[in-house]
């Protein structure tokens, strides 16, 4: 199989997995146990909380281990204070946009940020926001469909500068370009171990000392009483381990997916009919998502699969609704060009012989005359 879904998910990096296996069998004790078996688990939790922090820039007493983005993105949004404001981004992954909706929905305006045919956020946007005055801001680092990189530190600091705070998900740029908390200037970010070759099932919220806020779940005094319940010890080991390794290989990763972005892009540029979405937009090296004038994208996608080529028509988490793309739709991307969409994410081991191989595929597909 040719897989080319990395920004839904990644394999489990075989490093990744020998640094858990002791965890899912010999040290299987509880991190809260005082006694040496749960001494040790905790160590190496404390351990793995370092290596996510080295990540980003931050402390480890910053970092608050989650079941994944989903959850981070939805704890962010606690930090809101009853009955404020808040704005959003129209083009935020489902678990930002849904909360959001349902906060408004409990009394709290909520405003829409929006964005150019590029899927950037304009200045006129959030000087309309900034005049809304909300208590809390979410707008993503890196689009999952599209792969669009915001200036989320032009925008963070505007935002800052009047008291507003400010959380960015940033699931989709980890591992693909370099992260920095403190420079980018946000109150909260959201991050996610299996877009980062670690496992599923455990992600982080990073928060700074302006942040209050209000656990979901209660039940323990786990993680400075943020987050109630005993940890995914494993998941978390290998999170720290995926960490340690994106840290160490981010531009060797960086380079070998622009290159293959560069080539597909190239071949893309000779089929007729094909437009690349953002095209001349900032965005991460390892996606590209473009529309077929007259195809059907998950009619496609499922072609591609019988050839054994795995990819998608946009975000794994909305996937399978029948709608166009509400990312697409924000960019002002017509109904029909939008299903027609189709994304291709690469990962540290894909290669240009896959990428032949695609569109020799994709080619006989859309003209199979």
């Amino acid at each position: 199989m040719i897989y080319f879904d990395h920004n839904a998910t990644t394999p489990i990096d075989d490093r990744v997995l020998e640094a858990m296996l002791p965890f899912l069998k010999t040290f299987y004790g509880n991190p809260s146990s005082l006694y040496r078996q749960g001494r040790i688990v905790r160590s190496a939790m404390d351990s793995a909380r370092e290596q996510v922090a080295a990540l980003v820039g931050v402390q480890p007493t910053q970092v608050i281990f989650t079941s994944g983005g989903t959850e981070a993105n939805n704890l962010a949004l606690t930090a809101i204070k009853p009955q404020a404001a808040l704005a959003v981004s129209t083009i935020e992954h489902p678990s930002v946009s849904e909360p959001a909706e349902n906060l408004s929905h409990q009394g709290h305006d909520l405003k829409l940020i929006a964005v150019d045919h590029n899927g950037l956020v304009t200045q006129q946007a959030l000087d309309k926001i900034i005049k809304f005055k909300p208590t809390l801001v979410s707008i993503m680092l890196a689009n999952n469909e599209t792969g669009v990189i915001q200036n989320v530190a032009n925008y963070a600091h505007q935002l800052r500068d009047k008291g507003i705070l400010v959380h960015t998900d940033a699931v989709q740029a980890l591992g693909k370009i370099p992260i920095d908390f403190n420079q980018l200037g946000v109150n909260m970010m959201s991050l996610s171990s299996h877009k980062i070759y670690g496992s599923k099932g455990c992600g982080a919220l990073i928060f700074d000392k302006d942040v209050s806020l209000k656990p979901m779940l209660l039940g323990g005094g786990q993680q400075q009483g943020f987050r109630a319940g005993t940890e995914n010890v494993p998941a978390i080991i290998g999170f720290g381990k995926a960490a340690e390794l994106a840290r160490l290989e981010l531009a060797q990763r960086a380079e070998h997916s622009l290159k293959l972005r560069t080539l597909l892009e190239d071949h893309l540029a000779t089929i007729p009919g094909i437009f690349i979405f953002a095209k001349n937009a900032e965005r991460l090296p390892n996606t590209v998502q473009f529309g077929i004038e007259g195809m059907d994208g998950e009619m496609l996608l499922m072609k591609l699969d019988q050839k054994g080529v795995a990819v998608s028509s946009g975000s794994a988490c909305a996937s399978g609704g029948g709608k166009p793309s509400p990312v697409l739709a924000a960019m002002g991307v017509t109904p029909e060009l939008a299903k027609s969409a189709i994304r291709v994410s690469f990962g540290k081991d894909n290669t240009k012989a896959e990428i032949n191989q695609f569109i020799e595929l994709l080619k006989n597909l859309i003209n199979p005359d």
